[in-house]
């Protein structure tokens, strides 16, 4: 698709969706792509990858669905690898290598009765970009890092096959080495590092995150705080 608002909203709007096992739809230019915390997502067209995933997860509970997350997360970061080398996830789910952030991902759940019943994976990954004009504090993009254009098209077929294999092997569900997996690609969570939450700003370290989403820190004077999404922010 050359040219769509938002491909989460696209997807959704599609009343025969839950015919399918699964459906990618990439664009090359959204014109309303959202982000976390209702940001807006900047990608010039035809530089880089936007794209949604819909699928109908089975056997993930209403209270860990955050697993859905960690595995996405985990999967983008397996997709990108041999062009960024180690990539980091910094909680609850964008792409980091080094400081910056290289992909935003937005995952919008729908339930019934206590069971996922749809699950729709709005990403954006920074490609061929090599200006931002947006305030995003820190965008990076596999060209600025590298130097090196990139192939979307091989790329894209990269992105279908290895969530394709997530979806088959059913790795969306929470698991020991689920968890592994996403807590030893998460960004920061070695030793101290600086927090703000509305009190204002401390040093902790990641101790856990939990299956609701929620991250646990624990600050220098050895208090546990949890927070969920959006109470906390990483300082960088």
């Amino acid at each position: 698709m050359s040219e769509v608002d938002s491909t989460n909203d696209e997807i959704m709007r599609s009343d025969d969706r839950a015919g399918y096992e699964r459906i990618f739809l990439f664009a090359a230019r959204q014109t309303a792509g959202r982000g976390q915390r209702g940001n807006k997502w900047e990608s010039e067209s035809g530089k880089n990858i936007t794209f949604s995933l819909y699928f109908r997860p089975e056997g993930v509970k209403a209270d860990e669905q955050f697993a859905i997350s960690m595995a996405v997360a985990v999967v983008m970061t397996k997709i990108i690898r041999p062009y960024v080398g180690r990539a980091k996830v910094k909680w609850p789910n964008d792409i980091y290598v080094g400081d910056k952030k290289i992909a935003g991902i937005l995952i919008e759940n729908r339930l019934k009765g206590n069971q996922l019943s749809e699950c729709v994976v709005g990403i954006g990954l920074n490609v061929n970009q090599t200006r931002f004009r947006s305030d995003a504090p820190n965008p990076v993009s596999i060209k600025q890092i590298t130097g090196v254009e990139v192939d979307l098209h091989r790329l894209k077929r990269r992105i279908v096959r290895m969530f394709g294999k997530m979806i088959d092997s059913r790795q969306y569900v929470l698991t020991p080495w689920l968890k592994r997996e996403y807590m030893s690609r998460l960004y920061r969570h070695v030793g101290y590092h600086r927090y703000a939450d509305d009190a204002g700003e401390f040093e902790a370290r990641i101790i856990d995150v939990e299956p609701s989403g929620q991250i646990v820190l624990k600050d220098q004077q050895r208090r546990i705080r949890s927070y969920a999404f959006k109470e906390v922010r990483a300082i960088l």
